[in-house]
C-alpha cells in the first residue's frame, strides 16, 4: 500500500486527555477543542494554572504564587487571536508598570529601567557617562535581533530531530544573530563599562533559572522586551490570563476535572510489531480512561520517571538521563500580609548582591542559599489595589536557591536556610531603603523547594524545569512528542521551546500543530494562522529585511562604485549557502550524527 493511501486512511482523533492544567495544558486543550477534539483535562490540585496560580488569604490578601511579570505580550495576544478572541474581549486588563523595576545596590543607590526613552537616557548617562546612551542603543539594537530571530526561528518552529541543525541556512542565521556561545555577562561587557550596568542588563537570566555567567547572550531578548514593550500585570493577578483561557476552552467543550491526579499513561503495548501507542490514563483512584491522544503538561522529568511506562523500549534509560540533566534553580518564596503600606517599595523591586558572581555560584554550583543573595520583591497592591485590603500591602519575596539534591548527597538543612533567607531579606530591605518591614507582617506563607516538589510534582523542586544552556535548547531539548510512543505529546517548561508562560504558550501552539500534522488526515488545516504560514512568504521576506537592516548581515554600501545593496549581498550569501548545502550534505549529515552521539553520551 502506498504511503499516500495510508495517510488517506488516517481517522481524525475524536478524544484527548491532557494531564495537568498549567499554562501549557490549558492552552493546548483550547487549541485541540477548536480543532474539533473532545478534550478532558485532569489536574491533581483543586485549582488551575499550576505555578501560575493565586494564593488567597481569609482576610483579603492575594498573592501570585509564581509568575508576576507579564513579558512578551505579543505571544499572549497571538494565543487569544488564534482562538478567535482577544485579551480585552475576555475581560483581561493589562496594567503597565512604571518604572519597570527599582534595582537596588548594596550602598542604597538604585537604577530604575523604564520604557520612557528620555528617562532611560538620564539613568544610563548617570552611570555610564555621556557616551553611555549611544552604547545602550547599540545594545538595544543587538537585543532586538535576539528577540526577532528567536521569535521566528525558535519560538515559532518545532525541532523534531537533531538533523534539523544540519541545515546551514538555519545555523548561519542563529549563529550570526543570537550569539549562543558567548555568555550574556561577557556580551554585556562589550556595551557597558561599569560593573553595575552589566548587572542591570544581565540579572534577568534568572527568569530562565540560569546564571548570567553561563546563560547565552541570546537571552538579552528578555530585557529588550521589558524596555521595548514594557512590563505588564493583569488586574486581578497573573492567573486572570489563564482563567480566561480556561473559559475559552470550556466554551469550546473542554472539560476540567480538578483534584484528580493521574498515575500512569496507558498504552497498547505495540500491536503487530508496530510502535506502542498511548491509549489513555489511569487515575489515582484506579479509574481507567481511554482517549485517542494523551498530552502531558506535568513536569516532563517527573512524567518520564513516574507516568510513562518503563517497559517501553528506551524510556527507562531516557528517564534516568533526564533526571541527571542540568536543572534550573528553585526558590524560597515568602508571601507576606502587611498591616500597612510599604511606600519605599514599588511594584517590582530587585535587590542585587554585592558579591554578584559568588551569589550565582552558590545557587548553580553548590545548589545552596548564597550568604548574600540577590532577590526579588513584588508588591502587587502597588499597581492593583485589589491585591490587599485598603491602605495595606501584599508582598512576595522570592529568593532564588539551588534545587534539591536527591542524588545521594546529604540534603541541606532547609528549615535553617529558610530562616536565614527571611532574616537576610528583611535586613537588606531595611539597610537599603530604610523600611523596617518585620513589624508590619501579620501573616506569612512560605514555599520552599520541597513545596514546589510536592505541590506541583517539580523534579528536584526546580521551579523552571530543565536549564537552558546550549545542550538543553533547540533540538537538544526534550522533544514535544514522547520518546518511543505514538499519540503521546508534551507541553510545558521542560520541552521545546522552553520555560516561562509566554514561551510555554508558544510551545502549546507548536505541539498542537504537530498533533494536527501527525494524527489528523492529510491536508487538514489548522483553525488558526500556523507557524509555517507566519514564517513563509511575505512575513519571511519582511523579517529578513529587518534582520539585515539591524546589522545581522553586514551590508555593502550601495553608494560606492560596484557596491551591492544589502538585499543583493544577502541573496548572494544565501546562494553560496545553498550551494554548500547541496555539495556538502553528506558531510553535514555525518557531523549531525556526531552531535547526536555526543548528546546520547551526555
Amino acid at each position: 500500500m502506498r504511503h499516500t493511501d495510508i495517510m488517506a486512511e488516517i481517522q481524525r482523533p475524536q478524544s484527548a486527555i491532557v494531564v495537568g492544567a498549567g499554562a501549557g495544558g490549558i492552552a493546548i486543550a483550547a487549541r485541540l477543542a477548536k480543532a474539533g477534539v473532545d478534550v478532558t483535562v485532569f489536574e491533581k490540585n483543586d485549582f488551575t494554572g499550576g505555578r501560575c496560580s493565586l494564593i488567597h488569604t481569609k482576610d483579603g490578601y492575594r498573592f501570585d504564587q509564581g509568575p508576576s511579570l507579564l513579558l512578551l505580550p505579543g505571544l499572549f495576544r497571538e494565543t487569544f487571536e488564534d482562538l478567535g478572541t482577544t485579551l480585552e474581549q475576555e475581560g483581561v486588563e493589562l496594567l503597565q508598570c512604571f518604572p519597570n523595576y527599582n534595582i537596588w545596590f548594596s550602598d542604597g543607590k538604585r537604577f530604575s529601567p523604564t520604557t520612557d526613552t528620555a528617562a532611560m537616557k538620564l539613568e544610563i548617562e548617570k552611570w555610564e557617562g555621556p557616551d553611555g546612551f549611544r552604547r545602550y542603543l547599540s545594545w538595544m539594537a543587538e537585543s532586538h535581533q535576539h528577540y526577532e530571530t528567536s521569535l521566528r526561528h525558535v519560538l515559532h518552529r518545532n525541532f523534531k530531530s537533531i538533523f534539523q541543525l544540519a541545515d546551514p541556512r538555519l545555523v548561519i542565521r542563529l549563529l550570526l544573530a543570537l550569539h549562543p556561545f558567548e555568555s550574556i555577562w561577557h556580551r554585556a561587557g562589550r556595551f557597558f563599562k561599569t560593573d553595575r550596568m552589566q548587572r542591570v542588563f544581565t540579572f534577568a537570566t534568572m527568569y530562565m533559572g540560569m546564571s548570567p555567567f553561563e546563560a547565552p547572550a541570546t537571552y538579552s531578548l528578555l530585557q529588550y522586551s521589558e524596555l521595548a514593550e514594557g512590563i505588564w500585570y493583569p488586574r486581578g493577578g497573573f492567573h486572570k490570563v489563564l482563567e480566561a483561557l480556561v473559559n475559552i476552552g470550556e466554551r469550546m467543550g473542554v472539560k476540567y476535572r480538578l483534584g484528580t491526579g493521574v498515575t500512569k499513561v496507558l498504552t497498547d503495548g505495540g500491536k503487530n510489531g508496530k510502535k506502542p501507542k498511548a491509549t489513555g490514563v489511569q487515575l489515582e483512584n484506579g479509574e481507567v480512561l481511554n482517549a485517542d491522544l494523551v498530552v502531558v503538561n506535568a513536569d516532563l522529568v517527573y512524567a518520564y520517571n513516574n507516568l510513562l511506562p518503563k517497559e517501553i523500549g528506551g524510556i527507562e534509560r531516557y528517564a534516568s538521563k533526564l533526571y541527571n540533566r542540568k536543572a534550573s534553580c528553585s526558590s524560597i518564596s515568602f508571601y507576606w500580609s502587611l498591616s500597612g503600606n510599604a511606600p519605599e517599595l514599588d511594584t517590582h523591586n530587585i535587590f542585587l548582591a554585592e558579591e554578584y558572581k559568588e551569589s550565582f555560584d552558590a545557587i548553580f554550583e553548590r545548589q545552596a542559599l548564597p550568604d548574600d543573595p540577590s532577590f526579588y520583591i513584588h508588591v502587587p497592591s502597588r499597581v492593583d489595589p485589589s491585591a490587599a485590603p485598603p491602605n495595606r500591602d501584599a508582598i512576595i519575596a522570592l529568593v532564588p536557591v539551588g534545587h534539591l539534591l536527591q542524588n545521594g548527597e546529604p540534603e541541606h538543612d532547609w528549615p535553617t536556610l529558610v530562616s536565614k533567607a527571611r532574616a537576610g531579606v528583611l535586613a537588606t530591605i531595611e539597610a537599603r531603603t530604610g523600611l523596617s518591614l518585620s513589624p508590619l507582617i501579620t501573616n506569612e506563607i512560605i514555599n520552599t523547594p520541597y513545596t514546589w516538589e510536592t505541590k506541583f510534582n517539580l523534579s528536584k523542586g526546580a521551579i523552571l524545569g530543565l536549564a537552558h544552556d546550549f545542550f538543553n535548547v533547540l533540538a537538544f531539548r526534550p522533544r514535544t512528542k514522547a520518546k518511543g510512543l505514538d499519540n503521546a505529546y508534551f507541553v510545558g517548561a521542560s520541552t521545546h521551546p522552553g520555560t516561562g508562560v509566554p514561551i510555554v504558550l508558544a510551545g502549546a501552539k507548536i505541539t498542537a500543530e504537530q498533533i494536527l500534522e501527525e494524527t489528523f488526515p492529510r491536508n487538514t488545516r489548522a483553525p488558526w494562522t500556523t507557524n509555517e504560514e507566519r514564517n513563509s512568504g511575505r512575513m519571511r521576506r519582511e523579517m529578513d529585511e529587518r534582520i539585515m537592516k539591524e546589522g545581522v548581515i553586514t551590508r555593502v554600501n550601495s553608494n560606492k562604485p560596484g557596491g551591492r545593496s544589502g538585499s543583493d549581498a544577502f541573496e548572494g550569501a544565501m546562494e553560496v549557502v545553498n550551494l554548500l548545502w547541496q555539495r556538502a550534505l553528506p558531510l553535514l549529515v555525518a557531523l549531525a550524527g556526531v552531535l547526536y552521539f555526543l548528546l546520547i553520551v551526555r
